[in-house]
């Protein structure tokens, strides 16, 4: 599997954007049936989780930095997930992940997926 995130770029502060993650490769119904989760990693600091759904999209979990602000969601049959963030800060600056989950319903740890995108940048201007 394959996935392409894509969506990032310069937004000013108290903005939103949409990041979306699209999945392709032979097995695609692995997007299908597992879950899919995003995660963030700023310069010098470590991944982290921002966001997960599970496979039919009827469980949602988020990081408490991010809780209220940013809403995942997933249209499988564009085997797609999306990531819409609002009230954007600078502090939400980083490169943005998406990630396929080993299992239906998969949360924070990242021993929990097993396919990652590239990653794409979201900068929030202050």
């Amino acid at each position: 599997v394959q996935l392409q995130a894509s969506g990032g770029g310069l937004v000013q502060a108290g903005g939103s954007l949409r990041l979306s993650c699209a999945a392709s490769g032979r097995t695609r119904s692995t997007i299908s049936n597992n879950g899919m989760g995003w995660f963030r990693q700023a310069p010098g600091k470590e991944r982290e989780f921002v966001a997960s759904i599970s496979w039919r999209g009827s469980i949602t979990t988020y990081g408490d930095s991010v809780k209220d602000r940013f809403t995942i969601s997933r249209d499988n049959a564009k085997n797609t997930v999306y990531l819409q963030m609002s009230s954007l800060s600078p502090e939400d600056t980083a490169v943005y992940y998406c990630a396929a989950g080993r299992t239906a319903i998969v949360g924070a740890g990242l021993q929990a997926y097993v396919y990652w995108g590239q990653g794409t940048l979201v900068t929030v201007s202050s």
